[in-house]
């Protein structure tokens, strides 16, 4: 069980600290947001922290790994089904690819797609541009817009974003991350920023042995856990902590009854943190919750975007029915 506020938490004065100070190069919402976390009763952070550039190259790896079915699962969806999700979502499209990461999904599909402009979103930039210099080269036709940005909270597309045709691409289930009423909301932000002729194109990742969920998150010879625990990294670079990553060990599991898989960070020993003006001790087993992973039936899915403001028009599965891929319009479009 974790420790009370109380007994965890204090505030310090800076200069009396007895670690080496670090600077802080998160941007002050960043910073207010991690702290609220951190110092939680519960202690926990937003999974897009886990995303600087060296966790957006350990995802690749994860994506690669032989536990990891979603992201082969959803290939095979897009390879079998190709040409009748072209048709569906038409050619021409202004394509607004969230977290992009190395663009690679979206650029399987331009040749099926052939977008007039793509728009890959990611929150790690300088990753994302790297991607999409390399990107431009192979397909030099296609206006490329890349926006490294946050749209976790809130999200407002720029003028250089074509406003004719927005269709928002978000694969891998990572709409999983959100809580069922999170997922509506950020949801409905999609809809406000589609002009209702575009639509939506996501994947889903759906209810399946615990086994085989607990396994993907948690493999064999350790990058998820790398993964996660480069958190602890990036959090220290951003908020200027002093987090030592050997003393942390990667937790994952399925939990069936909220029906989510669970990330986390627990305490090898009982420690303390400090960072700016605070200081928070871990007992040992004590937990930072980085990452929830829901999974969906089919139907329940369904439900969900239709309370969002989308009608599914299309859905394409592989044929254990392990993932689906859903394309959608705004209701009353």
């Amino acid at each position: 069980m974790p420790m009370s506020r109380t007994a965890a938490i204090r505030v310090i004065s800076p200069d009396v600290s007895n670690r080496p100070a670090s600077i802080p190069h998160g941007s002050p919402a960043a910073i207010a947001e991690i702290s609220t976390g951190l110092l939680a009763e519960r202690a926990y952070t937003s999974p897009k922290y886990l995303y600087d550039s060296l966790g957006s190259k350990l995802f690749e790896a994860i994506c690669e790994l032989p536990e990891y079915y979603p992201t082969r699962t959803e290939a095979s969806i897009f390879e079998r089904h190709g040409a009748e999700i072209a048709q569906a979502v038409g050619r021409g499209s202004t394509l607004i690819d969230l977290g992009a990461g190395n663009c690679a999904k979206a650029a399987s599909l331009f040749p099926l797609l052939h977008p007039a402009q793509y728009v890959p979103v990611d929150i790690s930039r300088d990753f994302l541009l790297e991607a999409v210099s390399r990107l431009q080269q192979r397909f030099p036709h296609i206006e490329m817009t890349p926006l490294g940005l946050d749209f976790s909270r809130s999200f407002h597309l720029p003028a250089s974003v074509r406003p004719e045709r927005r269709v928002f691409f978000y694969p891998g289930s990572s709409i999983g991350n959100f809580a069922p009423h999170e997922a509506i909301a950020f949801l409905r932000r999609m809809r406000a920023n589609e002009q209702g002729d575009g639509g939506l194109l996501i994947g889903v990742d759906l209810i399946k042995d615990g086994a085989v969920l607990d396994a993907a998150y948690d493999d064999a010879i350790g990058v998820t856990a790398s993964f996660n625990l480069n958190m602890l990294r990036h959090l220290n670079h951003l908020i200027g902590a002093d987090f030592d990553v050997t003393q942390w060990q990667h937790r994952a599991f399925f939990n069936a009854e909220e029906s989510r898989v669970e990330m986390h960070l627990e305490a090898r020993e009982g420690l303390t943190v400090s960072w700016g003006g605070y200081e928070r001790h871990f007992a040992r087993g004590e937990r930072i919750h980085t990452e929830d992973s829901y999974k969906y039936t089919r139907r329940s899915f369904i439900d969900l975007l239709q309370e969002a403001g989308f009608a599914a028009t299309r859905t394409w599965t592989d044929d254990a029915e392990w993932f689906a891929v859903l394309h959608a319009r705004a209701i009353g479009d």
